[in-house]
């Protein structure tokens, strides 16, 4: 039996009359790294939620605390997932692991730190502007803020790397 090869499919060629098993895998081909960013996204908000469900109801550590350490965890599996399944970074050096690894933290700070609290107290405090809908808005910023860095900064394709054939 002969093995197909899938190739990847651009959403304006997709028929949905004629979507199907290997037109979806195109697709996802073609949009892997989003999807997974996405997919693993989802994923690290789910483990910020439990950590701090352990941490604060389980193990009965203080709220605040609790809240840094599921952050701290979240943004762990992020680093993790990030590197291995979204931007499949492959770091040669203990000294360039800890470089990427400590400027995931960074920009995780950065985006935190404008985002999440400032643009939200600005939002809220400034400007009115109700506070589910301000959380709502930043969120999508820490995301979009989060896969610019990631992306151009963190995880960068060294294009000086050329493969030989």
């Amino acid at each position: 039996m002969k093995k197909q090869k899938i190739e990847k499919v651009k959403l304006n060629e997709v028929n949905l009359k004629n979507l199907n098993f290997k037109m979806l895998i195109g697709l996802y081909l073609q949009y892997k790294e989003v999807l997974n960013y996405l997919i693993f996204g989802v994923l690290t908000t789910v483990v910020n939620f439990v950590s701090y469900f352990l941490f604060a109801r389980l193990i009965r550590i203080d709220e605040v605390i609790s809240s840094g350490l599921s952050w701290f965890c979240s943004v762990l599996f992020a680093y993790v997932t990030n590197k291995l399944f979204v931007f499949e970074s492959d770091t040669k050096t203990i000294k360039a692991f800890l470089l990427e690894m400590g400027s995931f933290f960074l920009a995780r700070v950065v985006s935190g730190i404008l985002c999440d609290v400032g643009t939200f107290a600005l939002m809220v405090k400034v400007f009115n502007i109700n506070d589910i809908v301000a959380k709502i808005v930043t969120q999508i910023m820490v995301v979009i803020l989060n896969y610019i860095l990631s992306k151009f900064f963190i995880f960068k394709k060294n294009n000086n790397c050329k493969k030989e054939v």
